[in-house]
């Protein structure tokens, strides 16, 4: 142990960020945020060393002057980092760890509560792959939920890359930017994550402008109905197509109904109610089973 590490100490003799390592009180629930203001603490006072390395008993006997000044010094910084500790640990926790030294009070800490930090973070990570922008969300609100994720991250001490926080905001956007996409993985240029969101904003605001479908299935069904917009010529009375418009020999008689491919939206050409087609009409099976009306598909009448 160097005697600069172990003896060094600022001229008031007591660690002058106190005041910032007591704004968290560690209560079981929050190691991350507790250490890392213990460690800013003792790397500011350069005892950060006292949290690593264990205080080992000495033989003053057989110990060099060197080494006994050392250990003095060390025991100073560790019960000096030892009291911080334990001020900024709830009740219950200090009467568990009173007579540690830092080095043993956070390797078992570590062991206790590590576990569920490392949970947390798996937990988070998995949150953020899996999210996707959703139809009619702002891409603004939606960058802010990705970057409470890193944020979250960065607080349970994870160095958290900006090209794969890009690669992960990406994967999360909608179909309707897949042009945007194409375009970012083809342009050679480095472009930051602040850059990168100006730039999805502006796409926002051309793709409001067109009006664009960003789900796939309903493009493809819009871009089908386009290609069958066709109108059907409505026969008129008197032609072969005469039993479309709903005429029969009952003297039922109804307006034209709109042809459709879905027996859910068709309205039936017989009896003029919708939910199915005339082939299917329950009303016209049955007059066609009483001889009220004769099938559309029969043939010439014999003279």
């Amino acid at each position: 142990m160097s005697s600069n590490n172990a003896s060094g100490s600022n001229p008031t003799g007591s660690f002058s960020l106190m005041n910032l390592c007591g704004r968290v009180i560690f209560d079981g629930t929050n190691f991350n945020d507790w250490i890392r203001n213990i460690i800013m603490v003792t790397h500011y006072e350069d005892k950060e060393y006292v949290l690593d390395k264990e205080l080992k008993e000495l033989d003053e006997l057989s110990a060099t002057p060197q080494e006994i000044a050392d250990f003095r010094a060390h025991e100073k910084d560790a019960t000096k980092v030892a009291c911080i500790m334990l001020t900024t640990m709830a009740p219950e926790l200090q009467k568990s760890y009173e007579d540690f030294y830092p080095f043993e009070m956070h390797h078992d800490l570590m062991e206790r509560y590590h576990q569920s930090a490392r949970q947390e973070r798996c937990e988070i990570i998995a949150s953020m792959i899996t999210t996707k922008m959703k139809d009619g969300e702002s891409i603004t609100g939606h960058l802010q939920k990705m970057q409470r994720f890193v944020d979250r991250l960065l607080k349970l001490n994870v160095n958290f890359d900006e090209e794969l926080d890009i690669d992960i905001i990406l994967h999360s956007l909608p179909p309707c930017y897949d042009q945007f996409r194409m375009t970012y993985h083809m342009n050679k240029e480095e472009v930051t994550l602040s850059k990168l969101q100006g730039l999805l904003r502006t796409v926002e605001s051309n793709l409001k402008g067109k009006n664009v479908v960003s789900t796939p299935t309903t493009a493809s069904v819009l871009a089908i109905r386009q290609g069958k917009g066709k109108k059907r010529k409505t026969p008129t009375t008197g032609t072969k197509g005469k039993s479309l418009r709903g005429s029969s020999s009952s003297g039922t008689k109804g307006g034209s109904a709109t042809p459709s491919s879905n027996p859910k939206d068709a309205q039936c050409f017989y009896c003029q109610e919708k939910g199915h087609w005339k082939r299917s009409c329950p009303k016209y099976l049955q007059d066609l089973k009483d001889g009220k009306v004769k099938p559309t598909h029969a043939g010439p009448k014999k003279k």
